[in-house]
């Protein structure tokens, strides 16, 4: 016994009375999706935010969200320049070891494509709030900047009127 100190574990089915230890009757073995369902006598797992709030969002969700209504909306500003704009999301660029500076997006006019990559943006970008509404911000100025450099405007001329509200 290489832990002496440990007692011998007992089950129900060792207690007086029980199936299986006088009556004679063989118990009847619980399936596995049994166990797993009702473990140590608990009833089924569940969402940890429960069944009346709704499920927790996360920065991915957040980033995508954004990025795609910043392009719809450059999209019914400008639908013959952008008509074939193609936005994707990855999470980091690939670089060689060499280069200084990680790249938040990347243009390619030949594909009418636009790379934006969502850790650099998030986790490199010096706000002066941290919060929801200031990410948001920065994830949307980041696709103006972007689609500005594939369509050759500057970001501030891509939707002027929005500015002008004073």
């Amino acid at each position: 016994m290489p832990f002496p100190s440990r007692r011998p574990r007992s089950s129900r089915r060792d207690a007086p009375g029980a199936a299986g230890a006088d009556s004679g009757a063989t118990a009847k073995p619980t399936p596995p999706s049994a166990r797993a369902r009702a473990r140590h006598g608990r009833g089924g797992r569940s969402l940890v935010t429960g069944a009346h709030l709704p499920p927790v969002h996360t920065r991915r969700d957040l980033f995508e969200t954004t990025v795609q209504s910043s392009a719809d909306y450059l999209q019914d500003l400008w639908p013959d320049e952008l008509a074939t704009l193609r936005i994707e999301v990855l999470p980091m660029p690939d670089q060689p070891v060499g280069v200084r500076g990680v790249a938040r997006w990347r243009v390619l006019p030949e594909h009418s494509l636009v790379v934006l990559y969502r850790i650099p943006i998030e986790r490199m970008s010096r706000l002066h709030r941290d919060d929801d509404w200031h990410r948001r911000l920065m994830i949307e100025s980041c696709v103006f900047r972007a689609v500005g450099e594939l369509i050759g405007k500057d970001p501030w001329d891509l939707a002027p009127d929005r500015f002008r509200h004073w």
